[in-house]
């Protein structure tokens, strides 16, 4: 279990989430992580993220663990019920899955299949009990398990926030955290700064806490978060410097590298760097931080 060997020994660990392919050809999938795959401590791999249908998160972790890559799991309330739930976990350390991470999923009116029923069987505080149940040796109905799984558990906390909300976020974060979490994901970051507050209340030897590092597409995109994305803070300078770029791809890389350099050098315990779709970019992201 590299992830959980590197955050413990005190390394600045990097992840890459990987999104699913929409289809069964992983091609691309497997050759993009396979290309940072000595840069990359795991790749987080999400389920559905937008409620929007791809592969699943434990069949695509499967496929990268098989080419000896470490994984991240989803584990998303949203699309199944408590059974389904926790054969997905069983399965996924059968499979040699040992780090997971549990989240609540968007709606499905965020996604590509409206229609759809979301479950939400159980919240992510039970999705926690029950990760601790199967931890235990027994599943949600009390039962003994014939062998248990020992997962290294993460989930997310909306570090941004301000105020009353943060207070809140604050409390929520404790909850996972004695609910067993180990690591905690925050939304994209963008000046390190902005969470400070948030990081200040907790108390670093519990949690390990790894911003997200989104790679900008474009001047539409960071002024679309800055404005909507109330979480998430986007200096008007930052989008300035973008729109004046002669290549605003090149330049949208380039802050994705400065940002994470600015985390490491903050002390924080990571990044995750999120392409959102444009993962060939990783290597250019990375080779700048090295």
């Amino acid at each position: 279990m590299q992830l959980k060997r590197k955050l413990e020994a005190g390394e600045f660990t990097l992840l890459a989430e990987i999104e699913p392919p929409k289809g069964v050809d992983v091609s691309a999938m497997i050759g993009n992580a396979a290309k940072v795959k000595e840069d990359i401590t795991a790749f987080v791999i999400p389920e559905m993220s937008n409620a929007v249908m791809r592969m699943s998160a434990l069949g695509s972790a499967m496929m990268l663990q098989n080419k000896r890559m470490e994984t991240v799991m989803q584990v998303c309330c949203r699309d199944r019920n408590r059974i389904a739930l926790q054969a997905d976990l069983l399965a996924a350390y059968a499979c040699g899955i040992e780090n997971i991470m549990a989240v609540t999923g968007e709606d499905p009116s965020y996604g590509d299949h409206h229609q759809a029923a979301a479950v939400y069987d159980i919240t992510i505080d039970d999705l926690l009990v029950a990760i601790n149940e199967l931890q235990a040796g027994r599943d949600m109905a009390g039962i003994e398990l014939d062998g248990k799984p020992e997962f290294f558990v993460g989930a997310t906390a909306n570090a941004g926030l301000s105020g009353n909300e943060l207070d809140r976020e604050v409390d929520a974060a404790k909850q996972k955290i004695d609910a067993g979490v180990r690591f905690l994901i925050t939304p994209p970051v963008f000046v390190p700064e902005a969470i400070e507050p948030f990081i200040e209340k907790l108390d670093s030897r519990d949690v390990f806490i790894i911003p997200t590092v989104v790679l900008l597409k474009s001047v539409g995109m960071a002024r679309y978060m800055a404005r909507n994305m109330p979480n998430v803070f986007i200096p008007d300078e930052l989008i300035k410097r973008i729109q004046k770029a002669p290549d605003k791809t090149k330049e949208c890389t380039l802050v994705a590298t400065e940002t994470v350099r600015a985390l490491k050098a903050g002390q924080f315990s990571g990044a995750m760097i999120a392409t959102i779709g444009w993962e060939n970019k990783l290597p250019d992201i990375i080779y700048g931080i090295k």
